[in-house]
This record gives C-alpha cells, sequence and structure tokens, in this order.
C-alpha cells in the first residue's frame, strides 16, 4: 500500500475571468472548486493507476468535510486526523490572456495535541505501507523538521520515504536522508547557492545527493524531462512532445508514477519512465493532478532513458 501524506489541504477554487484590475468589483465567468494539494494529486494518479493508496493528513471545518466528501466521489481512499481549525482554500484567477494569478492560504494553525494525533495515526499507517509520500506544505503550527521526523520514523520501518516539499522544510527533510526528493534548480540554487547552467551541473548535484545518502533524487528539467541518479548512476529523462495543457500538477503525477512503480518492484529505467509518462500524461489535460491510464500505458514506451554515468 502507498501511504501519501498531505498536511496541508486545501479548496481549490479557480476563477475564469476576462481580466483582473486591481481596486475594481470583478466577475468570474465560471468557477470550479475542487479538492487541492500536492499529496491529493499523488493519491489521485496512483488511484486511477489502479494502485492500492490512502491519503492523511490535517482537514478542518466545512472546508474539510468537502474535500472528505470529494474524496470519495474520486474513490480515494482516506483516514485525516481532524483538527479545530478551517482546512484552507487556494484561488487561481485565469484571465483570457492566460495569466494565471495565485492566492495562497497559509492553512490552519496545528495544536500540540493535533500533531501528536497526527504521528499517532502516521504510525498506524505506517505499518500497513510499504512506500511513503509526503508532498507539500505544512499547516501553521508543526516544526520546520516535521517530515524530517516523519522520515526518521519510517526509515526505522525500512521504508521507502518519497519526500516532494520546498523551503526550509526541505532542506531538514533533506538532512534526513529520504529515499526520495525531487528538487528542481531554483530550489538547489536555493539550498546551496549553486548555479547550475547546464546538464553536466544537474548530473554534480545528483551525485552529491546519492553520495549524501539519498537513494533516488530526481531534478526536473521542465519539458526536457529530468535527471535522475540510482544506486552511483545518472539516468536522463526524455518525454516526447505533446500539446500542453496544464502543467499544474504534472511534478505532484511524476512522484505518483515513481511511488507505483517502487510499489510495482519495477526497475529503475521502467520506474523513471512511469513517473515520466504520469508527469506527461498529466500536461495533457485540463484538471490538476489527473491522468488516463490509457494515455500513461501509450506515453510509457515512449519515454526516453539514457544512463549518463
Amino acid at each position: 500500500m502507498i501511504l501519501v501524506i498531505n498536511l496541508n489541504a486545501s479548496v481549490d477554487k479557480r476563477y475564469r475571468m476576462k481580466e483582473l484590475t486591481k481596486g475594481e468589483v470583478m466577475r468570474a465567468a465560471e468557477v470550479d472548486n475542487t479538492p487541492g494539494g500536492k499529496g491529493l494529486h499523488v493519491a489521485n494518479v496512483a488511484t486511477i493507476l489502479g494502485e492500492d493508496c490512502i491519503a492523511t493528513g490535517y482537514l478542518g471545518g466545512k472546508s474539510g468535510e468537502f474535500i472528505g466528501e470529494k474524496l470519495k466521489d474520486y474513490g480515494i481512499k482516506q483516514d485525516f486526523v481532524k483538527v479545530a481549525g478551517e482546512t484552507r482554500s487556494c484561488l487561481a484567477i485565469i484571465t483570457d490572456d492566460g495569466a494565471q494569478t495565485e492566492i495562497l492560504e497559509p492553512g490552519p494553525v496545528v495544536t500540540a495535541e493535533e500533531q501528536e494525533a497526527f504521528l499517532l495515526k502516521y504510525r498506524e499507517l505506517l505499518s500497513k505501507a510499504s512506500v511513503v509520500v509526503a508532498s507539500g506544505s505544512m499547516p501553521q503550527g508543526l516544526p520546520k523538521d516535521f517530515y524530517a521526523a516523519l522520515i526518521e520514523i519510517a526509515k526505522a520501518e525500512h521504508k521507502p520515504f518519497l519526500l516532494d516539499t520546498s523551503g526550509e522544510a526541505l532542506v531538514q527533510g533533506i538532512a534526513a536522508k529520504p529515499y526520495f526528493v525531487k528538487p528542481n534548480t531554483d530550489e538547489i540554487h536555493a539550498i546551496k547557492g549553486t548555479d547550475i547552467n547546464s546538464d553536466e551541473d544537474v548530473v554534480r548535484e545528483v551525485q552529491l545527493f546519492m553520495a549524501d545518502g539519498i537513494k533516488l533524487p530526481v531534478v526536473s528539467l521542465g519539458a526536457r524531462g529530468s535527471i535522475a541518479g540510482y544506486n552511483n548512476h545518472v539516468y536522463k529523462v526524455t518525454v516526447p512532445k505533446i500539446q500542453c495543457k496544464n502543467p499544474v500538477g504534472s511534478g505532484d503525477s511524476f512522484v505518483a508514477g515513481i511511488a507505483v512503480g517502487i510499489e510495482r518492484g519495477m526497475a529503475i529505467e521502467d520506474i523513471l519512465s512511469l513517473g515520466a509518462a504520469c508527469g506527461t500524461a498529466n500536461a495533457m489535460e485540463d484538471e490538476s493532478g489527473f491522468v488516463r491510464k490509457e494515455i500513461v500505458d501509450d506515453l510509457f514506451g515512449k519515454i526516453k532513458i539514457e544512463q549518463l554515468v
């Protein structure tokens, strides 16, 4: 079973408008409300691929109830810890010129008691899981090393932990040496102060991650694919050209494919191909964190994996 942690879920509100003008009363032509959060995208894609998967984290208030009901509709198994605070909303305002303006709420304040309740839930679910994925930001009240603590618990149980976050939570998480990380070049620069101007620079950073004890580091190259490391080897992952509709959620879909590949015991080349196929398939859809299994299956054979080192 794949255990997916989404600590800071959201109701994603997407407004489509002709234009956005500061200080004016604006009316939206279309409004969509969907469950959001990087981990929920991961859980959705893994579920679509037919894998046994359960999502956990924090939900609170009417927004939390909305997310819980929607996840039932999607067929995603869930076991969340309830919090007194209200689950956040995240707004995306899309105007006719193609620009997207996002307003992201910070999320509820988690109490010490709610933190302990989640740790108990996590240990319970971890005993049944074979792969753990933690994606996204953390709500207020949790320490910056909270993901690092979850990683240490999983490592003690010999369960691979896949981490996809940012900022100080990523820095602390990397120090705990998870099985998988997926920083982009900007995040590497922010963490290390290192300029990355070429694929050779990316290869160097991937090798350094492996030397530090991270089994499967991946650095995204956007539409050009990614560079990944595994067992002291480095691989270039190249994806086919597609007509991109919506790249939001492609990174989460990539992580879902990696988790499913690990769960299925696939060879590293196939794990990377499945991740890339899922990420690419998501970009071909209007909905974020969504793929069609038949599209993933078709793309799987079109991903090019080249061993660089």
